[in-house]
């Protein structure tokens, strides 16, 4: 079995034993792989493994591998800062959209994507941790902005995205994504029909699966170390 590949199904292994070990149902949380900064050969390896979602965070990178790849009919994620000249791209060919943190650019996105496509899935960005340098909505401001969101005919707003602040183990790891956990559980108490937490990635997967995420983000754990763009 080739690395990638070899990766991959240590990767599902770590997930469907994180299920099973804290009570979740088998198969409810997704496997989305990061794989930003790396060429198309790459992503082959892992889609040929049975991998079908993937995650980019660059709009322009992404185009020619999503045009080479298209043969596989691999699901695309954007799940990297929105710039609102590269929108555009992002609504016509991306399928999910995980980083929504401001009303201007989610308005975009639904103007922007064409009708003859199935509304694009979206997540709300939250700064869970209240980190001054990373990007997301305040979590009080979250329901208001999502309230806003369910107005956007071109989009579908299926729940709520994060990146905690680092820290070294499961219990710590954890609080953050329990935040997140109660912000849905509040949203959805408000009438908002939600069903995603896109949380935990390479080194925390197992504490976000702890708290409910139903999409996990694994670049590094998958691909190795992050290449230079």
């Amino acid at each position: 079995m080739a690395a990638a590949a070899h990766a991959l199904e240590t990767v599902r292994r770590r997930v469907a034993s994180a299920e099973q070990r804290y009570g979740r149902p088998p198969g409810s949380v997704a496997l989305l792989a990061v794989s930003k900064t790396r060429p198309a050969m790459d992503i082959e390896e892992v889609a040929v493994a049975g991998q079908r979602a993937f995650g980019e965070s660059y709009a322009q990178e992404a185009l020619g591998k999503i045009a080479a790849l298209a043969h596989l009919s691999l699901e695309w994620h954007f799940i990297g800062p929105i710039q609102t000249n590269k929108s555009r791209l992002i609504a016509k060919h991306f399928q999910w959209v995980h980083s929504i943190d401001r009303l201007k650019v989610a308005e975009r996105l639904s103007a922007q994507r064409p009708h003859d496509l199935p509304p694009l899935q979206v997540c709300l960005q939250v700064n869970i941790s209240g980190e001054k340098t990373k990007a997301g909505v305040p979590p009080e401001q979250a329901p208001d902005l999502a309230g806003a969101l369910m107005d956007l005919p071109q989009l579908k707003l299926r729940g709520l995205m994060a990146i905690p602040a680092p820290t070294i183990d499961t219990a710590s790891q954890r609080v953050p994504f329990q935040r997140l956990r109660m912000l849905l559980d509040q949203m959805q108490q408000q009438g908002l029909v939600l069903d995603t937490l896109s949380m935990g990635m390479s080194a925390d997967l197992e504490a976000a699966v702890a708290e409910g995420a139903t999409i996990v983000r694994v670049g590094t754990a998958i691909f190795g170390p992050r290449l230079p763009r």
